[in-house]
């Protein structure tokens, strides 16, 4: 049905188009003049929607979640917003490229990018999209209630260490597992002067965190993390980290045997109710496939799954949206980039001071090792390369 409304929805969109010379698409002006309209108060804040868990109404739904905004408080700073609303480091740093990441100061508005496209794909158990950095999870389905999805933040490999995209499964499962350390990752610390054991038993200086789920992909696992900070960011050599909560849940949900796909699909187009949706990321540093390609198979895949036609015009205005890629999904008809900020929902600061958490400069001197790291990884990458030339 969801399918039916959208093509419907397109086709008006395209007649009218034709015969108003495209007046649907373009801003409105010279507006009637009248008595100048009441200054509406702000509405009150409201409590933040469910972070992770999101209802499929109809099976052509594909954008999950509300764009909500929130006023900074106190040293909030964006990773502490990222973790309270379920989101990366990264993302709440592309939604938000005119805040300081770690003095936005008290008072500022910040836009909490926690409306999804879903992933081009099937829908069942896990999906990895490693371009926007998020995991969705697809439970089986309950009879009489609406399907639902999931999704989480994830830490991805840095260059030179890329998570690998592909079928997999889940092989193996396992709570405070210890880390045999693979023998490339000892060389790389050695050389750095930070040895590492051959094994680090269970405990807080476990990267691993307490939960563990491996894949039929030799060496590469989904796990938590001891370093909380870097999720949602390209940290790691080649794994999939999650928030400790986040893998606290999904680990007894996940059987042996679990369907994964992985998949880098940086643009994303959807519908819900109707509408069309445009989500563009960043394309990874070092994607093999050029990013107009991927905004090709993104459309075209579009297209066919839902048996439309998108307007050249429209087509071009999605273009153009992909040179700000900041992971918020887009109304396409309301031909205007910054549509989002009319649809977010103001929402309560629910950021809770946590005692054991690191210090903002202990915080920032971690990320900042993290981003330094993947730099390093890049400029090995581009020797490997010029050596292989």
């Amino acid at each position: 049905m969801g399918s039916l409304l959208l093509r419907q929805t397109i086709l008006l969109l395209a007649c009218c188009a034709a015969l108003s010379g495209c007046a649907l698409l373009e801003p409105r002006t010279g507006e009637p003049v009248g008595a100048e309209p009441e200054a509406a108060l702000p509405a009150a804040p409201v409590a933040a929607a469910d972070k992770n868990r999101f209802e499929l109404h109809y099976a052509g739904q594909s954008v999950i979640g509300e764009l909500q905004r929130v006023s900074v408080e106190g040293e909030n700073t964006l990773s502490d917003l990222a973790r309270a609303y379920g989101l990366g480091f990264d993302e709440i740093v592309a939604a938000n490229p005119d805040v300081d990441p770690w003095l936005p100061g008290v008072g500022t508005e910040v836009l909490l990018p926690t409306q999804y496209v879903l992933p081009d794909t099937k829908r069942s158990g896990i999906v990895l999209n490693i371009a926007s950095k998020r995991l969705f999870y697809y439970p089986p389905a309950v009879e009489g209630q609406l399907p639902v999805v999931y999704t989480f933040p994830i830490g991805i490999g840095r260059v030179g260490w890329e998570t690998p995209t592909g079928a997999t499964t889940v092989t193996d499962k396992a709570r405070d597992p210890n880390w045999y350390v693979p023998q490339s990752v000892r060389k790389e610390h050695a050389a750095a002067g930070n040895p590492l054991p051959a094994v680090v038993p269970p405990g807080p200086d476990n990267p691993l965190g307490r939960y563990v789920l491996k894949l039929d992909m030799p060496g590469y696992l989904i796990h938590g993390t001891n370093q909380p900070y870097g999720v949602g960011m390209r940290v790691s050599h080649g794994c999939v980290r999650l928030y400790p909560e986040n893998i606290e849940y999904l680990y007894p949900e996940i059987g042996r045997g679990e369907r994964v796909q992985i998949v880098n699909e940086p643009y994303l187009l959807g519908e819900r109710d109707g509408e069309l949706y445009f989500e563009a990321h960043a394309p990874l540093e070092d994607d093999a496939v050029a990013p107009d390609e991927r905004l090709a198979q993104a459309v075209a895949g579009f297209a066919d799954r839902h048996r439309v036609t998108i307007p050249a015009r429209a087509e071009r205005h999605i273009e153009a949206l992909t040179a700000d890629a900041r992971g918020v999904p887009l109304r396409v008809y309301a031909y205007d980039a910054a549509e989002y900020a009319e649809r977010s929902i103001a929402v309560i600061n629910s950021v809770q001071p946590d005692p054991d958490a690191p210090t903002l400069a202990e915080v920032r001197e971690m990320i900042d090792a993290a981003v330094l790291e993947e730099e390093a990884g890049m400029l090995s990458a581009g020797d490997a390369a010029d050596m292989a030339e």
